[in-house]
């Protein structure tokens, strides 16, 4: 027996997660992160925590496979996407902290772009719209503001590409087309870096990882990884695709859902690059080592799990995220409570940096359970917002959503999104469906397992939810999500 490892390497925290040849898991483990909050709307990661947060998970499941007597037959990573990690290729050390995809800082940059014309170019080239959300800004900033000196050791990329570099030694700078198409620099229609946006940014492409494919060998680990050297490193991909093919979306009109620091919502769309829809990013989903590819609509959502834990800890409403549910469930309704978490501004299917949380509807009455019942209802309302937009857009219709991520666990939140999206909601027994799918597509490449419908055989259903309210409840409950919407935006605009 074999098993294959995934390194999911978080916004939050950084996991190991070992699964065997029918899909189980065989061994876990996870750290921490810091993160870093030196100015309003920055958010920062040190990349040296990130490298020995993974050396330190891997061990463990090192450990525990090698006490197990199992053999490892590759490693995938996984990562938060948009995130961009400058270093240093001769002395291995980075030249600034890592500007997290949260990150707002350069919203202006990106109003000045749009208002300069460049959005439609930065469209049709990426999928994607001009929002602080992605890496190129970012890279941007970190040349110019940040200092960094776009010299011939400079490397540029996403957290994938840091990790891939420490675990070859510094012998492989590459990424994959999953993440790639996330830094507003990468041609998802060529499957190529954009000339002529990495113009626009001033980002020099051979500062950039090479684009491979997201399943098949990258290379082999070195002396000094904590699993030992020689084990191939299998697949790259972004977390919410590698999400995706977790939950065995393989099909056009396949839609999961992961309800984590932010929620992400994506549709498989096929083979061919899709039009684009107001609203919604269009990616790349994945692309397997034969050269097929996969596009994927998507919605991301900022703040979701965020919001748990600004009720934990900005407001000390709950002492840890597992209370939220309970104390959520334990009111029939938030009462006319309403937040919306725009923390760091609005995405899908608004895309406004300038919006800022808010609070409505709040009565002496008005206490810890309407306040956590209106968080999880948050959950549901955004996730609506961007199914309307993805099924109004793209002609496939929704028929069931696949959900997953931490507050995936709450059967109230699942209740109210079936309730809103009138659709059959499925949460799979396994639910760490961004590192599963990370070992999905390693193994694929290894020859761990045969072929997609050898994977889609192991998704493992543990409850489906049917719609229960009216659909007239659910609706006027949702206009009122909308009317709130409204005054949360554009509240920060200079």
């Amino acid at each position: 027996m074999a098993v294959v490892i995934a390194l999911d390497a978080g916004t939050t925290g950084v996991r190991a997660l070992a699964v065997d040849e029918a899909g189980l898991p065989a061994g876990w483990a996870y750290r921490e992160l810091t993160q870093h909050y030196p100015r309003p709307g920055w958010v920062e990661h040190d990349p040296v925590e990130i490298w020995e947060a993974s050396q330190a998970v891997l061990a463990e499941v090192a450990g525990i496979v090698s006490d197990a007597g199992t053999a490892v037959a590759a490693l995938g990573v996984t990562n938060q996407r948009e995130t961009v990690v400058a270093w240093d290729r001769r002395t291995g050390l980075p030249r600034q902290r890592a500007i997290v995809w949260q990150d707002r800082r350069t919203a202006a940059r990106c109003q000045e772009l749009a208002e300069a014309g460049a959005l439609e170019r930065v469209r049709r080239t990426t999928g994607l719209v001009l929002d602080p959300y992605f890496s190129a800004t970012k890279a941007e900033w970190l040349l110019t503001a940040g200092g960094v000196v776009a010299d011939a050791d400079l490397a540029l990329g996403t957290v994938d590409s840091w990790l891939l570099w420490k675990l070859t030694a510094g012998m492989v700078h590459a990424t994959d087309a999953s993440n790639a198409s996330r830094t507003m620099l990468f041609d998802i229609s060529t499957l190529q870096w954009s000339a002529e946006l990495c113009d626009l940014f001033g980002v020099e492409r051979r500062a950039l990882p090479e684009v491979r494919p997201s399943s098949g060998r990258l290379g082999v680990t070195a002396d000094g990884v904590a699993l030992g050297p020689g084990v191939p490193v299998s697949s790259v991909a972004g977390d919410q695709q590698a999400a995706l093919f977790g939950q065995g979306c393989f099909a056009p009109g396949m839609v999961k859902n992961t309800y984590g620091t932010g929620s992400f919502v994506l549709m498989n769309v096929g083979p061919d690059r899709p039009d684009p829809v107001d609203g919604l990013l269009t990616t790349v989903a994945w692309v397997l080592a034969d050269g097929t590819i996969t596009y994927a609509y998507e919605g991301s959502i900022f703040a979701t799990g965020a919001a748990i834990g600004w009720l934990r800890d900005g407001l000390e409403v709950i002492s840890s995220a597992a209370e939220v549910g309970p104390l959520a469930a334990s009111c029939p309704d938030s009462d006319g409570v309403v937040i919306v978490p725009a923390f760091t501004g609005l995405g899908s299917p608004w895309w406004d940096p300038y919006a800022r949380g808010t609070v409505l509807g709040l009565t002496r009455g008005s206490g810890r359970a309407q306040l956590a019942r209106a968080v999880v209802e948050a959950m549901a309302y955004q996730t609506r917002d961007v199914v309307d937009a993805m099924t109004a857009g793209c002609g496939f219709p929704l028929r069931a959503l696949r959900v997953d991520g931490g507050s995936a666990v709450m059967d109230l939140l699942l209740q109210l999104q079936a309730d809103q999206l009138r659709v059959r909601v499925a949460r799979p027994v396994l639910q760490e469906t961004t590192a599963l799918g990370s070992a999905y597509l390693a193994g694929l490449a290894e020859g761990v397992w045969s072929s997609l419908d050898d994977i889609a055989t192991r998704w493992r259903l543990d409850i489906e939810v049917e719609p229960q309210a009216s659909a007239s409840a659910a609706d006027t409950l949702y206009r009122r999500w909308l009317r709130a919407v409204e005054r949360a935006r554009d509240w920060a605009a200079p």
